[in-house]
């Protein structure tokens, strides 16, 4: 090749490749290859009958009980923790205090996190015991509750204007008292569930860890004085009270397979639906289908409801496990402020709310108040108020979060990061 025949060849080639493309298509010299055709992808969702989310939660169940290996699970320093929430439960229930199967035992197992002991309560414990509290929440909705529906809207109204409220105080306290970062402080501040927020200000940026903490003392300190404020604000005595139910020697074998049929079927298909919070939401929606039609009245017996309470209080005094004292000292201090204001919020629009709807004071409290849909509802529970409800109002609480917190921190961060006009413009 003569010198510079490389660069020529090059050039040349460029020069065809380009004539070639713009010269019309001559079949002759570019016979067509035969497309292939892509299988239409069928499509899986809640109505179109596919296997996938079924496969899906098959898939999650194996993962589950190889969860349970010996090599997996830390079994001492689970049983260390259910031996110490036990006896916080205990304490609680000769104290004579509210909901003393939870709250002593979340009480414990938290002190045992800033003591670094060795406890552990692994999320695949959760499941099962949150199967069972939903089918109880379920059990709460009674046939005659289609005629209280209508009685529901000034609440829900009350409820959107509170969470507008709760947002913007939250949102701003944690900006400027606790110096969190914009999607943080944003995601920390929601009044939404804890793994959707968490997700969430993760995918946007934020901290995931300080909004996991921040919640989860949230929930805590909510769920610790909430049950006195009740007592004291409605003078409804709920200390030492168990959950009402029949004991498991009383309740017939039929009843207890009805509602363990209940529970598996939710937990299907809240699969199906991609609910969030499945293990809760999906057994409580088909047992109160099975009530509100009058299929069935039983209801969990209260041994199992009791041990569901203990295991939920583990698990959320256990999710401080393996954080520096001095991080869970720090987000307590500013979860009292946030709990503070969150409460006072609460007391006020139940205050007023009360004035225009049909309910009282104390079933607003619980259904407006920024805990656990599963730890509000039990304490429904134990004062014997309207279950239905407390529940319903906080499932409308973290889908109405849950939807709205990404688009607004997506309009919000938009806002700020648009271009300010010039002076000429």
């Amino acid at each position: 090749m003569p010198c510079g025949g490389f660069a020529g060849f090059a050039a040349r080639s460029r020069r065809t490749r380009i004539a070639t493309t713009r010269t019309a298509y001559d079949p002759a010299r570019f016979p067509a290859r035969p497309r292939r055709i892509a299988p239409r992808r069928r499509r899986v969702g809640p109505f179109s009958g596919g296997r996938r989310p079924v496969k899906a939660l098959l898939v999650d169940f194996a993962e589950g009980v190889r969860a349970f290996a010996p090599a997996r699970f830390p079994y001492r320093r689970f049983a260390l923790a259910l031996l110490l929430g036990g006896l916080g439960g205990w304490l609680f229930l000769q104290a004579r205090l509210p909901l003393p199967w939870m709250l002593g035992s979340m009480v414990i197992c938290t002190a045992a996190a800033l003591l670094r002991w060795p406890v552990a309560a692994p999320s695949v414990i959760r499941p099962p015991m949150t199967m069972v509290i939903g089918v109880m929440l379920g059990a709460g909705f009674k046939p005659d509750i289609v005629a209280q529906l209508p009685n529901w809207l000034p609440t829900i109204i009350g409820l959107m204007l509170f969470m507008i409220a709760c947002a913007v105080a939250c949102v701003g306290y944690f900006r400027k008292v606790a110096g969190f970062d914009p999607v943080t402080a944003f995601f920390a501040g929601m009044p939404g569930g804890l793994l959707e927020m968490v997700t969430l200000g993760e995918e946007k940026g934020g901290d995931a860890r300080i909004i996991a903490l921040i919640h989860s003392a949230r929930i805590l300190l909510v769920v610790m004085t909430l049950p006195f404020i009740v007592q004291w604000i409605g003078g409804v005595p709920i200390g030492g009270n168990r959950v009402s139910g029949p004991s498991v020697m009383d309740t017939p074998l039929l009843a207890e397979l009805a509602l363990l049929a209940c529970g598996v079927a939710g937990i299907v298909l809240g699969h199906w639906l991609r609910l969030p919070a499945k293990y809760l939401l999906g057994p409580m929606l088909v047992s109160a289908v099975v009530h509100v039609f009058g299929l069935s009245d039983s209801v969990p017996p209260f041994e199992i409801v009791n041990a569901a309470q203990l295991i939920l209080g583990i698990t959320i005094g256990c999710r401080f496990v393996g954080t520096p004292p001095r991080s869970i000292l720090r987000v307590l201090a500013l979860s009292v402020g946030s709990t503070a204001i969150l409460l006072s919020l609460t007391l006020l629009f139940a205050w007023l709310v009360a004035k225009v709807s049909v309910h009282g004071h104390v079933p607003l409290i619980l259904a407006y108040s920024p805990g656990g849909l599963a730890e509000m509802s039990l304490i429904a529970l134990a004062l014997h108020t309207e279950v239905a409800f407390v529940a319903a109002h906080h499932i409308i609480r973290v889908f109405l979060v849950m939807i709205s917190a990404g688009p607004l921190f997506g309009l919000i961060a938009g806002r700020r990061q648009a271009p300010k006009p010039g002076p000429g413009e």
